[in-house]
């Protein structure tokens, strides 16, 4: 039985993916490896192969036309036959000594007839080029450790708080019962994978390890800020996901301690487009950011009027916007210092 599936999403990774599929290759038989190639230009589509030849047991290795991140998401889960299911980004890596108590854990739950729906673990900014980290612990400071949980028993989130795509495995069975369909071609999809999901899992738990290694300092990131404010209408695009996939009144019929959490992120979300679009002043991103509020307001007023009156984001929209980018930027080279996330 194979415990957890881990996709590996892969677009011109030979550089990279190496180190990757090595870390995940801890997990021995207990574990399942899907390659993604999203349609590589590179050597990614061989270095795959190699691995599956290699073990294949362990190792498979799809090859797609190019869709964009979510596609290797949705190809992934479609493929994935283990009990949990954990996206990893083909340039970052895991744990090992993280992934083996991982495992040991699921495999007492799974003696014990007790598996959550969904498992939460730390994760860690690897700044490769000077050799430091950023260790994100949100899960140690909202959840209870080594115990099972539900959502009411999950503190209030708070400003830039929030639970990442890299600290959540989700039991696979429940997250295919959600229907979940990331777009293709579409930057910044991760939003929707730690939003969409979150209602079907009730039984949760946190273990406290630092499993996952973000990789970040790479001049081409998607996470740097000079593509995070040129992408700014991918941002929009997934916001409206976010937006369509759970109105306010759905919300608000979820347990106390969910429904102000993702009320929480629908906040943080709408602040980050608001930012990034915002960032500079020009005729297209002021139509296009009216007409995300248009968007919204058609869609759910009830939304609308709480995004537009009462989150962390309204003071934007009283600033003029001649001064917009420049208090933004001010701002996120003070959150850049602290964390180097970009």
């Amino acid at each position: 039985m194979k415990l957890i599936s881990f996709a590996v999403p892969s677009y011109n990774s030979e550089a990279y993916l190496h180190k990757c599929i090595d870390s995940l290759l801890v997990g021995g038989e207990e574990v399942e490896i899907i390659i993604v190639n999203d349609g590589s230009k590179d050597g990614t589509a061989a270095i795959a192969d190699e691995y599956a030849a290699k073990y294949p047991t362990i190792v498979r290795a799809i090859h797609k036309e190019n869709g964009g991140h979510g596609s290797g998401v949705n190809y992934g889960l479609r493929a994935a036959t283990g009990l949990y299911y954990k996206v990893v980004d083909s340039d970052d890596w895991a744990d090992a000594d993280a992934l083996k108590a991982l495992l040991d854990k699921i495999k007492e739950h799974l003696a014990a007839d007790t598996l959550p729906d969904m498992y939460f673990v730390n994760y860690v900014y690897e700044h490769v080029e000077d050799n430091t980290q950023y260790v994100n612990r949100d899960c140690a400071r909202k959840m209870p450790k080594d115990k099972f949980f539900g959502w009411n028993d999950v503190k209030e989130f708070h400003l830039s708080d929030a639970l990442m795509m890299h600290a959540m495995f989700y039991n696979r069975e429940k997250l295919l019962s959600t229907g979940l369909e990331l777009p293709e071609k579409t930057f910044y999809v991760d939003e929707i994978f730690a939003y969409a999901p979150l209602p079907a899992m009730e039984k949760l738990y946190y273990l406290d390890v630092d499993f996952y290694r973000y990789y970040i300092g790479r001049v081409d990131q998607s996470v740097n800020i000079a593509s995070l404010t040129k992408r700014y209408e991918q941002h929009i695009r997934v916001f409206k996901e976010l937006i369509k996939s759970h109105s306010y009144d759905d919300i608000k019929s979820q347990p106390k301690g969910l429904r102000k959490y993702m009320m929480h992120m629908m906040s943080v979300y709408y602040l980050l487009v608001a930012c990034f679009t915002n960032y500079y002043d020009d005729p297209e991103r002021r139509a296009n950011y009216k007409e995300l509020w248009a968007f919204i307001k058609e869609t759910d007023i009830k939304m609308y009027k709480k995004l537009r009156y009462r989150s962390m984001g309204v003071l934007i929209n009283f600033w003029p916007w001649k001064f917009r980018g420049f208090l933004l930027r001010v701002g996120y080279a003070v959150v850049r210092k602290f964390m180097k996330v970009g």
